[in-house]
């Protein structure tokens, strides 16, 4: 095999163009053979490996750095780049990160894992190669939605401003819609465009121009421009790039490997100023199931290699609960919106887009956007429910605050995975949404522990008009309980005393009341008795019990699935700072918490049971 005899890049620049081919073969075999026992992004990876070829062929990735965007395309970078022998520990405990990342390898040039990132760090880059008079290409992969964010725009705007020369932008246009524009004429205007006989004639032509006369000069350059833009509007799409300042190339099959070096190639040694290369790929390339159901295999859990059959455990997540509850709320409500981010199947909302399409608004991977649309339509009386990512929320901080808070809007912002995401690690992580939105004015802050706490709150949710209402609950199975909670008389605000006996207090909010619980039990055993509170609220709290607590307590120990740093605990420790009692918050630390399964990751960081139970113990010996 090709591959195994690859240990660093730069053996790729002596294959022939028929190695290549088979790499990309034996490359996207890897892939596909590893994904299945750990998960991760499957299909979007697969549509990457023939570009990833040819840029490693063409480029040194020490000198020319290449940031891709979004980072989970990079598997087949990751297995080139000398981490082959490693791949097989991808998303694992101490293993490779799901995403491209500085720390784990000298050829990664920025570290990612939102998206759209790519074209302001490679600028940046550029900025600085050129500022330290350095040498080399900065190049920006950006593909699987990125470009639908609007930061890519304001990057693609400065960088035609600036017009680096060696900066080169590839947009990765996975969408299929649009592969039927690939095809023979395309291919010769791509060659054309990126040919070196043609930007000879388009300087000379230009160099002339300024022999002309002023008045002469203007005609002549405005004819020139008018032709070329006329030519490019019939032959090539996505005419803003030139607009905007680049010199467009594409669209150009990125499964073609020969004609992907011929025209990169060009590019690299012939074409001046920003550049930008449209490229179109095939998620899921290769592996039949991923082909067939690109959206399924985007970020998946283990399958079966042979079938494509997914492992599941059939019960119901906190996502599909979220979702199937709205859709309940919809039936009675004609003003119930659903809005997400690129993101209807991760948040539980594809039923509800199938069920109500008119009501449904997928903005793509632009949180900023999604958070204003719904304050917009919450002023003409409609009920909007964003659901997004604890991660991704934390990009729209200043919408929530300017456009939802400030004016009081009754928004419904459902975050999902918050707390710990497990293998896609600290880029993902849910650890700092109570944190963030805690210092909000007006803002309203739910945490359940079970599902029936979690569709109650959606119900309470939904007719309160006073100002946004966030709800946070995890990734993964809802919990259910067998005590009922009323869909129509709920009350979030008090807090639920499980237990009020004993001289320490343990308060918990949101599934970190579970953790807290088993503390409870172990106390017990050691016959040391303690109150047990659970917050349905975190923003506002339910000072009453609190102050209680501080007045026959001698500690309080908060429990959350949050940073400790501005999380529940340090505000409850901020409204008892002149109260005789001693409280000591339980949560993530203060360093991102990298990637594995929870139970591994919670061990790390002391937040199990066990743990717990041996600090509160240590500290009431004290």
């Amino acid at each position: 095999m090709i591959l195994e005899q690859i240990t660093e890049p730069k053996q790729i620049q002596a294959l022939t163009v028929s190695e290549l081919k088979i790499l990309a073969k034996e490359v996207r075999s890897r892939i596909v053979e590893v994904v299945s026992k750990t998960g991760g992004h499957l299909a979007p990876s697969l549509g990457t490996v023939d570009l990833t070829i040819a840029l490693l062929h063409l480029f040194d990735p020490l000198k020319d750095r290449i940031v891709w965007d979004v980072g989970h395309q990079a598997y087949s970078w990751k297995i080139l780049t000398g981490r082959n022998a490693q791949f097989d520990t991808l998303r694992q405990y101490k293993g490779l990160s799901g995403f491209t990342n500085r720390e784990e390898s000298p050829y990664d040039a920025f570290t990612t894992g939102h998206s759209s990132t790519s074209i302001s760090a490679a600028l940046g880059i550029a900025c600085a190669r050129d500022l330290n008079n350095e040498q080399g290409h900065c190049i920006a992969v950006i593909g699987d939605g990125a470009l639908t964010g609007g930061m890519s725009f304001e990057a693609l705007n400065h960088g035609g401003h600036l017009q680096k020369d060696k900066f080169i932008v590839i947009l990765n246009d996975n969408e299929m819609s649009i592969s039927k524009n690939v095809g023979g004429l395309q291919k010769y205007m791509a060659r054309m465009l990126a040919s070196k006989s043609y930007n000879v004639l388009k300087k000379q032509v230009w160099d002339f121009s300024y022999t002309l006369p002023a008045n002469i000069r203007r005609s002549f350059i405005y004819g020139a421009q008018k032709l070329e833009e006329s030519m490019m509007n019939i032959l090539v799409p996505n005419i803003i790039f030139e607009d905007l300042g680049y010199k467009y190339v594409g669209p150009i099959d990125g499964h073609d490997i020969e004609h992907l070096l011929k025209i990169i190639k060009r590019v690299k040694n012939f074409m001046v100023g920003p550049v930008l290369i449209h490229i179109v790929t095939q998620k899921g390339k290769g592996y039949p199931p991923a082909e067939k159901n690109s959206e399924l295999f985007h970020g998946t859990g283990p399958f079966d290699l042979k079938t494509g059959k997914q492992i599941s455990n059939g019960k119901q997540t906190w996502s599909e609960l979220m979702g199937s509850t709205l859709i309940t709320l919809a039936q009675k409500d004609p003003k119930i919106i659903a809005i997400t981010a690129a993101m209807t199947a991760g948040t539980g909302l594809t039923k509800f887009e199938e069920t109500y399409p008119d009501r449904f608004f997928d903005v793509g991977i632009a949180e900023q956007h999604s958070v204003t649309l719904a304050a917009g339509m919450s002023t003409k009386g409609l009920k909007p429910f964003v659901a997004i990512y604890s991660t991704f929320l934390q990009r729209a901080l200043d919408q929530i605050i300017h456009d939802v808070a400030l004016p009081k809007l009754p928004v419904v912002f459902c975050i999902d995975r918050a707390g710990l995401v497990g293998e896609d690690g600290a880029t993902h992580h849910g650890a700092f949404d109570l944190s963030y939105l805690n210092f909000v004015p007006n803002m309203i802050i739910l945490t359940p522990s079970t599902a029936e706490e979690l569709s109650a709150m959606l119900f309470w949710a939904a007719s309160y008009q006073e100002g946004p209402v966030a709800i946070r609950y995890p990734r993964g199975t809802a919990i259910h309980s067998s005590v009922h909670k009323s869909l129509t008389n709920f009350n979030p605000f008090p807090a639920i005393i499980h237990s009020n006996k004993g001289k320490i207090a343990l308060v918990a909010c949101g599934d970190a009341f579970f953790t807290a619980e088993a503390v409870h039990t172990l106390l017990a055993k050691d016959k040391i008795p303690a109150q047990l509170i659970q917050l349905l609220s975190v923003k506002p709290l339910d000072e009453n019990t609190l102050l209680s607590l501080a007045s026959t307590c001698n500690y309080i120990f908060t429990f959350e699935n949050n940073a400790v740093i501005g999380g529940m605990g340090a505000r409850i420790a901020q409204l008892l700072a002149t109260e005789p009692v001693k409280i000591i918050n339980f949560g993530y630390p203060d360093h991102f918490i990298a990637q594995g399964k929870n139970s591994e990751l919670l061990d790390e960081i002391g937040f199990t049971p066990n743990k717990l139970y041996k600090q509160i113990v240590q500290t009431l010996n004290e």
